[in-house]
């Protein structure tokens, strides 16, 4: 069997043995570096830790003992669907084995320290020694796979517990969206270390209820990308263009309507969690009122003539052909002329004449 998983060549037992399947002796001996390190903290602020486990030896003889160490203070948020009543573990076992899974057949095993695992109440942070493999950031962690330790990664994937493809980031991110999480969070990588957090508190249950409704009653099948362009565009984030990609898709389904270059979710996601107030101040005013700002400038600079360019501003969230459409609605409605063209063309109230 080891022969087959290419964990012993040539009759030799390999690094890749000896991080999975070694003793503690062995470990001590040849590769003491390969241990994980598990720290629990009440508090954020807390110096010292409530408990500490040090795992010297290989990966398969501890990763059960440290889920379920974990999953000791793994509390569970509840919320309402219809008539039952669903919860949500902080910490979905599934995130938190692929995100120690990456750490295992990912680090730098040159490097002197240990992976650390650190618990709070809310958060996971995992710190393994090396920074990401040549060619990953933490903006292509979700599409580009540069496996630092083949072997390692190819006896998982025959055991069945990850993705051959390598799509281990993009699983965390997916399973984080469903739950209404916080995506994975490498922002405190260097050079020198993969820091990972992890956050356990959920956002919004009923952003997860909305999708699975919408899915029902469509009969939508969202991919993962979904799940993770959808997450954020409910925070209000800038979206990569990889993210962009999928918008017609979403349009399509209806979970989503577009602002001029902005997106939003749509009407009825806030009609069903209630907040149509916040759907109104996000959507912006309606085409009439947005028609009396426009006649507003205007005649307010009557004499000189308003520019297009000022025009814009006043409606910051429409495309520029937004903007032109209305003003070309309210000229045929004698409301506004233009003088002259391109960029030399005034706008001025009334017809001209």
């Amino acid at each position: 069997m080891l022969e087959d998983a290419e964990l012993l060549v040539d009759g030799g037992v390999t690094y890749a043995a000896l991080i999975l399947l070694g003793t503690r002796k062995a470990q001590g001996i040849h590769l003491a570096q390969a241990e994980a390190i598990f720290e629990y903290r009440s508090k954020e602020t807390s110096l010292p830790f409530q408990q500490r486990k040090e795992y010297r030896k290989g990966f398969f003889l501890y990763y059960d003992d440290l889920w379920n160490t974990i999953n000791l203070r793994n509390d569970e948020y509840q919320y309402q669907d219809g008539l039952f009543m669903l919860t949500v573990p902080s910490f979905n076992e599934l995130v938190i084995r692929e995100a120690i899974l990456n750490v295992v057949s990912h680090r730098d095993y040159r490097h002197a320290g240990s992976v650390f695992i650190k618990q709070y109440p809310t958060k996971i942070e995992l710190v393994s020694p090396g920074g990401f493999p040549p060619g990953i950031t933490p903006e292509n962690i979700l599409w580009k796979q540069h496996p630092r330790n083949r072997r390692i990664a190819e006896v998982f994937a025959r055991c069945g517990m990850v993705e051959r493809s390598g799509q281990g980031a993009n699983r965390m991110f997916e399973l984080c969206a469903r739950e209404s999480k916080q995506p994975p969070d490498y922002s405190g990588t260097d050079d020198y270390e993969v820091f990972l957090t992890l956050y356990g508190k959920v956002q919004d249950p009923r952003f997860l209820t909305f999708l699975e409704k919408v899915g029902r009653e469509r009969q939508v099948f969202f991919e993962a990308t979904d799940f993770i362009t959808l997450d954020l565009i409910n925070r209000e984030e800038k979206l990569p263009q990889w993210a962009r990609d999928r918008m017609p898709s979403l349009l399509k389904s209806g979970v989503v309507e577009r602002i001029g270059r902005k997106y939003m979710l749509s009407r009825k996601y806030y009609e069903f969690v209630d907040r149509k107030g916040v759907y109104t101040r996000k959507r912006g005013l309606d085409r009439e009122t947005n028609k009396q700002l426009l006649l507003k400038h205007i005649k307010d600079n009557k004499n000189q003539g308003s520019q297009f360019r000022d025009l814009g501003e006043v409606l910051p969230l429409l495309s520029r052909d937004q903007v032109k459409k209305i003003l070309a609605e309210m000229k045929t409605e004698k409301i506004i002329c233009v003088v002259g063209k391109t960029s030399a063309a005034r706008w001025y109230p009334g017809t001209g004449n």
